[in-house]
């Protein structure tokens, strides 16, 4: 049986236009110089809160900020192409749906809000306090609690530092760009003839 264990921002949600849109907000707040082009490399490479501690205004207070300006925008984001015809296909092939995200509770108004939250068995969220991706704490979480088979269990994200996770956690990862540890797909309709092709049992 297939395993599937999702990253949220970049991978299932489109969501980076809306933390760059807060992050602005945020910034222009306290005053603080803000380049649209290096701050999404940071957090597209790194994560926000790399950038925000990076700053010389308290990390938590930023951080606060941030979390409150971007759940006022929840309405602009969307899901990534593909997700919901992914999602429907594991459905109805017997693939288990689980997610590890940074993001808190923020989270599960996003899954209703975007009616996905059905198709999982458990949302991993910051709230759970398990330590940062790379980190593979959180994956290793969902896999001793589900007995699940590392050789039938994958990772899916779009930053390195979900490869890293998935690597030290000893499963397969799948992501958008290219790395010798990972599987790369360029959509996510794409995992659906990966599984097709390679004849990988999912149930």
């Amino acid at each position: 049986m297939i395993n599937l264990i999702w990253d949220l921002d970049g991978t299932l949600i489109d969501s980076y236009p809306v933390f760059l849109e807060s992050l602005e907000a945020v910034f222009e707040h306290h005053h603080l110089p803000f380049d649209q082009k290096a701050v999404n490399q940071t957090i597209k490479k790194k994560s926000v809160n790399a950038l925000l501690e990076q700053q010389q205004v308290g990390f938590e207070l930023l951080k606060h900020e941030f979390t409150m300006v971007s759940k006022t925008k929840n309405d602009k984001i969307t899901l990534m192409p593909g997700a919901k015809v992914v999602l429907e296909w594991t459905k109805q092939s017997g693939v288990r749906n689980f997610i590890y995200t940074h993001k808190g509770k923020n989270a599960f108004d996003l899954l209703d809000q975007l009616e996905i939250s059905g198709f999982f068995e458990e949302v991993v969220t910051s709230d759970h306090g398990f330590k940062r991706k790379p980190d593979p704490e959180g994956i290793q979480y969902l896999l001793q609690k589900y007995h699940l088979n590392r050789q039938e269990t994958y990772y899916v994200g779009d930053r390195s530092l979900d490869i890293e996770a998935a690597q030290q956690a000893l499963v397969s990862s799948i992501k958008f760009i290219e790395h010798p540890y990972s599987i790369k797909i360029d959509q996510l309709t794409d995992l659906i003839d990966y599984f097709n092709d390679k004849k990988i049992k999912t149930q």
